[in-house]
């Protein structure tokens, strides 16, 4: 038996162990409190208060903010209608990020299982020339993009000196120059998780998909696709996560006219000087981020049990 004495022991050298973990882990709680919720917690505020003259706010606290992002009142009899503009800015951004989201898939998932496929040296040499595109800057990239696809660039060239086309096709400065360069920048953030996926996959579930005779798209949909949805799932968040939130990419190839929440969030903070409305407009995109996350977790977690 156990003396009483030893069970009170115990629970203060286990109290002092938790207290001090709790002290080791304090500085780093103080920096993500200061260095993430802090910034979060003051554009939260910002968005309940009124807009300045001129820029930053006026401590009033009001939801005519959070009202701007799907209203507008009249100037003369100050009624509320739908503030057409920013719903279609809203849905913009999320068609061309679903869209992008899909493209990636169309042409990752056969890139990976490419790469999957090949003898060890090979695949290494695949998966270094998918990584190449991260060695370089986000901007340099959307201007590569745009060296394709623009009047003068290359597709249009190749075009007109094989006779398919006589004047340059218009490109640029469409909603499909943001999705192809949005396509281009995204597609290795697909590839990667799909490849992860695909390679654990064991390729003898295919041929005793073929000796039962399924032909080749019954074997995609019932035996491949359900054993790497983990991977489309999770380069589907990862597409369609900075899809959303994009800035450089619309900015560079729309030429300003095609926006999107990125794009408009900084005009807020800039040339509009409506900081609330700004602010407001974040915390939105912060929460579709939050539930596109959730939805990745259920997905994922149902997968795990179904396994």
């Amino acid at each position: 038996m156990v003396p009483p004495e030893a069970g009170v022991l115990e629970a203060n050298v286990e109290a002092a162990r938790v207290k001090r973990n709790w002290l080791l882990s304090l500085p780093a709680l103080l920096l993500l409190l200061i260095g993430a919720s802090g910034p979060l917690l003051i554009v939260l505020v910002y968005s309940f208060m009124e807009p300045g003259d001129f820029s930053g706010i006026v401590w009033k606290p009001t939801f005519d903010a959070w009202v701007q992002i799907f209203f507008t009142r009249d100037i003369f009899d100050d009624t509320l209608g739908l503030a057409d503009a920013h719903l279609t800015i809203f849905w913009r951004s999320v068609r061309l990020s679903l869209l992008t989201t899909l493209i990636t898939i169309a042409f990752g998932l056969p890139t990976a299982y490419f790469i999957a496929t090949r003898p060890g040296r090979a695949r290494v040499f695949w998966l270094f020339l998918i990584t190449i595109p991260f060695w370089t800057n986000l901007l340099v990239r959307t201007f590569a993009i745009l060296e394709v696809i623009r009047s003068e660039g290359l597709i249009n060239t190749w075009l007109q000196r094989l006779g398919v086309i006589s004047e340059p096709i218009q490109i640029m400065y469409t909603d499909t120059a943001v999705l192809i360069g949005m396509a281009y920048v995204y597609l290795p953030l697909m590839v990667l998780p799909l490849y992860a996926a695909i390679e654990r996959f064991d390729f003898k579930l295919v041929e005793a998909g073929y000796d039962l005779y399924a032909n080749r798209w019954q074997v995609l949909r019932r035996v491949i696709l359900p054993i790497v949805k983990p991977g489309i799932v999770a380069g589907s968040i990862l597409v369609f996560v900075p899809s959303l939130g994009a800035y450089v990419t619309p900015r560079v190839l729309g030429g300003g006219k095609n926006m999107m929440i990125g794009n408009f969030i900084e005009l807020q903070f800039g040339q509009g000087r409506n900081w609330p409305l700004g602010s407001s407009l974040s915390i939105l995109l912060l929460l579709i981020v939050m539930v596109a996350l959730l939805v990745y977790v259920r997905v994922s977690t149902r997968g795990g049990d179904n396994a």
